[in-house]
């Protein structure tokens, strides 16, 4: 690795190789690590790390920390660890499997909170002391600042908390990423806040770097690892379709004057029906749109190239292989059109309001009244987490959410008369949109959100089914503003643990 990437040369002579560094980590302590979504994450120390928890308990020895990130990772952090069974408490969001089964199994306390929530109880000290960070970076500056590498996250406030810092300065991630970050030291605690002078998607209000006091920098790692973002699978008709009535309800919206031609900023959420969507917008006919988001995804660049997106705003990125090798050719160009910015300034409710941002995400389940299950299987299994998607559903202009009609080839029906499980009430939920249609719920009572979730979004092998609840429940329920039979609101989701289908019987109760 060329000099060029630590320049500063005290902290030259603190390079160590990643196991000594991680002999720095001590059993029950709190470590603070980089990396959202797949990128930007330590590579070489969390290894090190499960290699030496994975040796204690061989030799009968208690190990495990407490793991804070700004989202998911990818294996080399979460999974090396949750293998290892190295982690006693792991937050905000998770994607990883090893993770999930010991999440769902009830050996791994985790902690599922709004993205823009966890800088600000890391400050108001409701996880405790930060004993560690472990920060990816482009390059340390001469003045001992680093450069972040493909996400900030929590970053900032994981090296203003933290008692020491440990830095893997990754050399895969290419040297242009420097100016691309946008790093705001103005946040404060209360009672001594005060607005942030953010406008538009594209302001710059901080700096390129992250600040870290270098007395703190007890280890330097270098290291030469890619970023493991899975490649999406190619776009199928379903997603097409969902696209398709989300556009076309966008471009209804400009016509009734309600948007303007290039729309508000988009946030989208990360997947294979997100990424369907950007690709619509790319045919759509929309230009000079922005982003103000969390994640950028390979539809995005696409969209950056084509100029339909002027500009677009992250914490972090999630692309495929071969998106991240385009951009690491075409740097300099995105360098102009892509802002990489602190996870409590991406999602911080006061700019999304601000903004006026469009929130697009997927979903687990909707009810028949509106409520969104986004985080739990069948009411207590957990996904991933509630990630970002609170954030911008509780306070952007509109809030969307996305889903095929159906999961697990066609035995769960993702409209069900009651979710099993609440992230995002009623309250905050604009729009639905399934292949078989969109649901526009603003401005409607209870029962007429029914109405329209019936007739637009479920599938025909549940419509009759859903009509026939709401039916009863209009006529039954103790109470008719939200009516609900509550012996058979969650029967759907038990009759599916018990048979493998949520499709009722042929003849259901009169």
């Amino acid at each position: 690795m060329s000099e060029d990437r630590i320049r500063n040369a005290a902290l030259r002579d603190r390079v160590v190789p990643a196991a000594t560094a991680a002999a720095l980590i001590h059993p029950g302590q709190t470590v603070a690590m980089s990396g959202f979504t797949g990128s930007g994450y330590p590579k070489s120390v969390p290894q090190a790390l499960a290699a030496r928890i994975e040796a204690a308990h061989a030799a009968g020895e208690a190990f495990q920390i407490r793991l804070l990130t700004g989202a998911s990772t990818a294996p080399e952090l979460d999974g090396a660890l949750a293998k290892v069974d190295g982690i006693a408490l792991r937050l905000p969001f998770q994607s990883d499997p090893d993770a999930r089964r010991r999440i769902n199994d009830g050996t791994l306390a985790y902690i599922d909170a709004h993205l823009s929530h966890v800088a600000q109880h890391a400050w108001f000290g409701f996880y405790g002391d930060i004993d560690v960070a472990v920060i990816e970076a482009v390059a340390i500056r001469e003045d001992g600042s680093i450069v972040p590498s493909t996400s900030v996250g929590n970053s900032k406030t994981w090296l203003d908390l933290a008692k020491h810092v440990i830095v893997e300065v990754n050399d895969w991630q290419p040297a242009g990423l420097e100016g691309m970050h946008d790093i705001y030291y103005g946040t404060a605690l209360p009672p001594h806040r005060r607005p942030i002078p953010l406008e538009h998607p594209d302001d710059r209000i901080g700096e390129t770097a992250l600040r870290v006091d270098p007395d703190k920098i007890v280890a330097v790692v270098r290291t030469r690892a890619p970023d493991r973002n899975s490649p999406f699978s190619p776009v199928d008709a379903t997603s097409e379709q969902i696209a398709g009535h989300l556009i076309e309800f966008l471009r209804h919206e400009v016509d009734k004057g309600r948007l303007p031609a290039n729309l508000l900023p988009l946030q989208s959420g990360v997947g294979n029906i997100p990424n369907a969507v950007l690709a619509g917008l790319a045919k759509s006919g929309f230009r000079d749109l922005t982003a103000f988001t969390e994640v950028i995804q390979d539809g995005m660049l696409d969209l950056l190239r084509s100029g339909v997106l002027a500009s677009a705003s992250c914490t972090g990125f999630a692309m495929s292989p071969e998106a991240n090798a385009a951009f690491k050719d075409e740097i300099d160009f995105f360098r102009r059109k892509i802002i990489l910015r602190t996870q409590e300034i991406s999602n911080h409710p006061e700019l999304v309001r601000r903004l006026g941002c469009i929130g697009m995400n997927g979903m687990v389940e909707v009810d028949l009244y509106g409520n969104i299950n986004s985080t739990h299987i069948m009411g207590s299994r957990m996904q991933n987490g509630i990630g970002g998607s609170g954030d911008f559903a509780r306070n952007g202009f509109m809030s969307i959410f996305m889903s095929p009609s159906t999961a697990k080839n066609g035995t769960i029906s993702s409209i069900v008369p009651m979710v099993s499980h609440v992230d995002h009430t009623e309250h905050d939920v604009s729009i639905i949109v399934t292949e078989q249609g969109l649901a526009d719920l603003r401005g409607l009572s209870p029962k007429q959100r029914a109405r329209q979730l019936i007739d637009r979004c479920a599938h025909p092998d549940y419509r009759d089914a859903l009509e026939d609840y709401f039916e009863r429940a209009l006529r039954d329920s103790y109470g008719k503003h939200t009516p609900h039979l509550l012996p058979e609101a969650l029967s759907w989701h038990q009759r599916w643990l018990d048979t493998g289908d949520m499709r009722p019987a042929a003849n259901p109760p009169s």
